[in-house]
């Protein structure tokens, strides 16, 4: 998954983060930056690949602890790579437990992709201005069954329409009778040759019927339209959709464990 200056504005624009309490910033010698960490009941500890191997992970993650700990918080949640055997082992000595796993998943497009015909009476069309709102709801009530808490539609758009890599002509939107049933959100890296889809969503009572599949195979084609060669987009182990993106051809390029401490 790409990183880019929106993700980032959207993580230091969470409702309850306050920067000047919940961020942490370790510098080098040269001014350069080393290391970073934010807690807001999840957290995040990133060290840059050349200050590994110093203690400054173990030292961040210290800090988000205690930070949690004075906010209140109950207990402190952290994703890592299952590949980042040292960050891995650096969890478990500080008490941290298994909670989620999250894959990236990967669906490669050396040739067109084809579009299946839609299910009877659904229709699907690109995103345009205007759809902001409804494609919130729905997406949010389709999240219900999984998510801790509803995202509010400034906290929602921060992190999808309103991010500069936001692509309404890959985003597809599934309609029966007039109303929304389905949506996958995407975004578009130029620097890469990768298309990304951020939010999957169908309408409980619109479910098993292909509109997720259709949605997918949607984007795909767009993106391919647009010179991409490849489609990525992240789940996780609670939302119980990895067979259905398995089952449209994706693969699972590399895994990452939420690890979770109570405080």
């Amino acid at each position: 998954m790409h990183t880019d200056i929106g993700a980032i504005a959207a993580e230091f624009a969470r409702p309850q983060l306050n920067p000047e309490l919940d961020t942490c910033l370790i510098h080098d010698q040269a001014g350069g930056l080393a290391a970073r960490a934010w807690v807001d009941r999840r957290s995040a500890v990133d060290v840059h690949p050349r200050d590994r191997g110093r203690g400054l992970g173990s030292a961040l993650l210290a800090w988000a602890e205690a930070r949690a700990r004075e906010a209140g918080s109950a207990r402190i949640v952290q994703t890592v790579a299952d590949g980042d055997t040292d960050a891995v082992a650096l969890l478990r000595s500080r008490g941290f437990e298994p909670m989620v796993t999250e894959w990236l998943l990967e669906f490669r497009m050396p040739e067109e992709p084809a579009v299946p015909e839609p299910p009877t009476g659904i229709t699907v069309r690109a995103f345009r201005p205007g759809d902001e709102h409804e494609a919130h709801q729905l997406i949010e009530d389709a999240f219900d069954e999984w998510q801790q808490r509803r995202k509010s539609y400034r906290e929602w758009a921060r992190h999808t329409v309103e991010r500069p890599a936001f692509a309404p002509a890959m985003s597809a939107l599934a309609f029966a009778d007039g109303q929304l049933v389905g949506a996958a959100i995407s975004l578009d890296h130029p620097d890469t040759d990768e298309g990304y889809i951020e939010q999957v969503a169908v309408r409980p009572d619109h479910r098993n019927r292909g509109i997720a599949r259709l949605l997918l195979h949607t984007v795909f084609h767009a993106f391919h339209q647009r010179g991409r060669r490849a489609c990525t987009l992240g789940t996780h182990s609670e939302t119980g959709a990895l067979d259905l993106y398995l089952r449209v051809g994706m693969t699972v390029r590399h895994s990452s464990t939420v690890f979770r401490k109570d405080l």
